[in-house]
């Protein structure tokens, strides 16, 4: 079987920042992700104690064609957050898994030489996701259909194995024997948990509030964040609602005699979060104090009927290339895609809840692709901080039969 896995010994989280999760269509639905990604890399550099000048690499990640300069989203994330012209920017595609993926190509990045300071940016927009059509470039053909879709919706489809992502994780309710019940009093906990950590202001350490404001670059046209007239500033996690086991329970199933809801299921939120990846040698030269330890990373592969059980894999193999145990990791963060399909990773893995999504997971906050893995690799550094923990596995499953798993030591332990 393959190992794409790698050990890090000398590579840091220095610091990081997102903006708020803000729900579809709701307040940031008219911005660009690039300004979002922007506003996120702005305070990820304030936090992490390091100037855009000094970055040497940019790496980011955004899953949706969201607006019409998309592909100049690495570039001017990099360019408009004060990174120097000289230094390039890529942009990074492993659906779900990206904002992992993003972190461990900065540290590969830096194991390699290329760079010893990066910045990393996932960014998203559900809401600008576009209707779309593939098949007029030629022309519109008398009496053929129009066959604009919406590209959100479709994107949820695997056509390979003909299902949908909420289908995988009616495969795996099925496999592990995941009532109905089950499903929702883990939604409610998720809901429970977010709202405690809003509660306490945990979640709001992290965030950087977004405003209505101008980003300048000398020389070339600015870029910027209109909010709504109405709006005045964008400041917390608007999904985590009050969500009882009773509430939940009443929701329809997306497939009859399902157990996955609306209600269980990631919301559709709007965000982008970063963090600054370096070398030991930065650490130390600068005196930086950074967030955590970036120990391992691994990616691998599942069939794509069963694509949420992905996280299993990638931590086994990650804890694997660490030489350590299940019973060695103090906080556990699986991206909540569905609840059934966390409780099937729970399940096999044998974890025990209380070390899981301690602050609530996707189901309460939202899953913005392209963000996610850097959100929950922030949260779980933070936590573990917190906590006074040592280890933290962060993971998520990858559309189309994929996991990605990153290990963070808080060398403060």
């Amino acid at each position: 079987m393959p190992d794409f896995s790698a050990r890090f010994d000398d590579h840091w989280l220095l610091g990081g920042a997102r903006t708020p999760w803000v729900d579809y269509c709701g307040a940031l639905a008219e911005i660009s992700p690039i300004d979002l990604g922007i506003k996120a890399a702005r305070a990820a550099l304030e936090r992490a104690g390091v100037q855009g000048s000094a970055i040497d690499s940019v790496v980011t990640a955004s899953m949706a064609q969201a607006s019409f300069d998309a592909y100049m989203l690495p570039r001017h994330i990099g360019l408009y957050a004060g990174v120097p012209i000289e230094v390039p920017a890529i942009g990074v595609q492993h659906i779900c898994g990206s904002g992992f993926e993003i972190i461990r190509q900065a540290a590969d990045q830096i194991t390699l030489g290329y760079a010893s300071l990066a910045l990393v940016v996932g960014a998203e927009s559900m809401s600008r996701n576009p209707i779309c059509a593939y098949t007029h470039r030629s022309g519109f053909k008398l009496g053929a259909p129009v066959d604009f879709k919406d590209f959100l919706w479709e994107a949820l489809d695997d056509p390979a194995a003909k299902v949908s992502m909420i289908q995988t994780a009616e495969n795996l309710a099925r496999k592990y024997g995941i009532t109905r019940a089950e499903v929702d009093t883990y939604a409610a906990a998720s809901f429970e948990r977010a709202l405690r950590a809003q509660a306490d202001g945990f979640l709001a350490g992290e965030i950087a509030p977004v405003t209505s404001e101008r980003f300048e670059l000398d020389g070339y046209e600015p870029r910027g964040i209109k909010l709504p007239r109405k709006v005045a500033a964008a400041d917390r996690d608007t999904h985590p609602r009050a969500s009882s086991f009773e509430a939940l329970s009443a929701l329809r199933t997306v497939y009859e005699g399902g157990v996955q809801t609306a209600g269980n299921s990631a919301a559709l939120v709007d965000g982008a979060a970063a963090v600054v990846v370096a070398s030991g040698a930065q650490v130390r030269d600068r005196g930086l104090k950074p967030l955590a330890r970036l120990r391992g990373a691994a990616a691998a592969g599942v069939p794509p009927e069963i694509m949420g059980i992905g996280p299993v894999p990638a931590i086994r193999a990650l804890l694997k290339r660490c030489e350590l145990k299940l019973s060695d990791i103090d906080l556990f963060e699986i991206n909540e895609a569905q609840g059934a399909q966390t409780l099937a990773c729970v399940k096999e893995l044998g974890l025990d809840l209380a070390t899981l999504n301690v602050n609530g997971g996707s189901i309460a906050l939202g899953h913005p692709l392209a963000a996610t893995g850097v959100r929950l690799t922030l949260t779980a550094a933070r936590e573990l901080q917190r906590r006074g923990g040592r280890y933290a596995v962060v993971s998520a499953c990858v559309g189309g039969g994929q996991g990605m798993a990153l290990l963070i030591e808080n060398t403060q332990a």
